[in-house]
């Protein structure tokens, strides 16, 4: 499985990004696509993940509201929608692929490459 994440870049707080990750290989309905992010000087953090079967979603608290994970299964591509930007969302964002989720606790078993998302207060 290949990950290929896009759509990172500058915006000021307060307003909206869309990052995309196209997957190559294969996708069951037990996989859970997701993303992480990671700030300068902090340890990588979960920020959603979205079941490829059900479509069952799962957010980190500090992102409930604010960001929307979805997915396109004609495209084998999930999203994520982020609104409301703040500068601590500032990070390089990873898509992550789990090809036995549960739907709560994510074990990474790829990652893509990251994408850099700067907000600017």
């Amino acid at each position: 499985v290949q990950l290929q994440a896009c759509g990172g870049g500058l915006v000021q707080a307060g307003n909206s990004l869309r990052l995309s990750c196209a997957v190559s290989g294969r996708v069951f309905s037990t996989s859970g696509l997701g993303w992480f992010r990671q700030a300068p000087g902090k340890e990588r953090e979960f920020v959603a993940a979205i079941k490829w079967g059900s479509g069952t979603t799962n957010y980190a608290d500090f992102v409930k509201g604010r960001f929307t994970i979805s997915r396109d299964n004609a495209k084998i591509t999930v999203y994520l929608q982020m609104n409301n930007l703040k500068p601590e969302d500032t990070a390089v964002y990873y898509c992550a692929a789990d090809q036995i989720y549960s739907g709560s606790y994510f074990s990474t078993n790829y990652w893509g490459q990251g994408t850099l998302v700067t907000v600017s207060s």
